[in-house]
């Protein structure tokens, strides 16, 4: 099970930032070799994406890559760069139509042959960040088998509308309305489709941590399963909300022995905490306790490597 709490951008034309996110206790990194790179940039960025990828894969981080979008015209000379062993995966921003995965789909099929690299091995995320992105969501989830994720874009979905403003004028808490229908088609597209779905990054001020708390219940009540960030300090507090509570985790242990004993007894549904439960419930409860089990893992595995 892939976990996906946090998902840190990096300029990849900072090695110094590379270097340091070695040591945060994000999920993953992307590497942004788009919107944070100035133009004058982008071989230095894809040079030390390149060489980053092993470093940060060594320690138990996974590693997608933010190209530039198909329109650019730059994304086939990121990928020659950063195709390499260790890169989990690529994320295409602007995403908004099938045939722009299935054609990001074919290039790195090209590049996996020319580095000899196992088949398929390079996943994509798409970032729906338009009107026709997110109109599009399904389609765009299940163009390929690549595809394991759906990231949400807030900035540039409301500068399409003209109200980019939004983001730096309003609280998170008064766009909110603005981007939750949006949220909520990317969440529905991403469950449909089997994958997790990602959420924008928090644009209030940097340290509101409460109102970054509250944006992140809000998005997981919604469905997302992890959260975009653009600065480390959000690390913690997003990794904490998006990780089944200790509480939920107690809940269903004692759910699913309660089903059992009924289960045993020749019963299709039980009664625990006052409330009946039914298989369904306690497929949750199941998947729950799967989801606390691979963070416990993943966490286990940064810890012993951090530097």
């Amino acid at each position: 099970m892939s976990v996906w709490r946090s998902m840190l951008f990096i300029p990849a034309n900072s090695w110094r930032m590379i270097m340091r996110a070695t040591g945060e206790m994000q999920d993953a990194v992307i590497l942004d070799l788009e919107d944070a790179v100035p133009v004058g940039e982008k071989e230095t960025a894809r040079v030390f994406a390149r060489d980053g990828i092993p470093i940060l894969r060594s320690k138990g981080i996974d590693v997608f890559v933010r190209v530039n979008s198909l329109a650019t015209g730059l994304t086939a000379e990121d990928l020659k760069y950063v195709v390499v062993k260790g890169l989990d995966g690529v994320m295409l921003p602007k995403s908004e139509s099938k045939e722009e995965i299935i054609e990001l789909d074919q290039i790195l099929k090209g590049e996996e042959a020319k580095k000899r690299l196992k088949p398929d091995t390079i996943s994509i995320m798409p970032l729906l960040e338009s009107p026709r992105g997110v109109l599009n969501a399904s389609e765009v989830a299940t163009a390929s088998e690549r595809v394991v994720a759906l990231g949400f874009g807030a900035g540039d979905f409301l500068r399409e509308f003209g109200e980019g403003f939004a983001i730096a004028r309003l609280s998170p808490d008064e766009y909110f309305p603005m981007i939750l229908y949006a949220r909520s088609r990317v969440s529905i597209a991403a469950r449909v489709a089997g994958v997790p779905a990602i959420d924008t990054p928090f644009f209030g001020l940097l340290i509101d941590t409460e109102g970054l708390i509250r944006e992140s219940s809000r998005a997981k009540l919604l469905g997302f399963k992890g959260k975009m960030l653009i600065h480390p300090r959000h690390i913690e507090p997003v990794n904490r909300v998006f990780s089944p509570s200790q509480e939920d985790i107690e809940f269903s242990k004692q759910m699913i022995n309660a089903y059992k004993e009924a289960e045993a007894k020749g019963l299709g549904a039980a009664s625990y905490g006052g409330r009946m439960i039914d298989y369904a419930m306690v497929s949750m409860g199941q998947d729950l306790l799967a989801r606390a089990e691979a963070i416990a893992e993943k966490e286990k595995k940064r810890l012993e490597q951090k530097p």
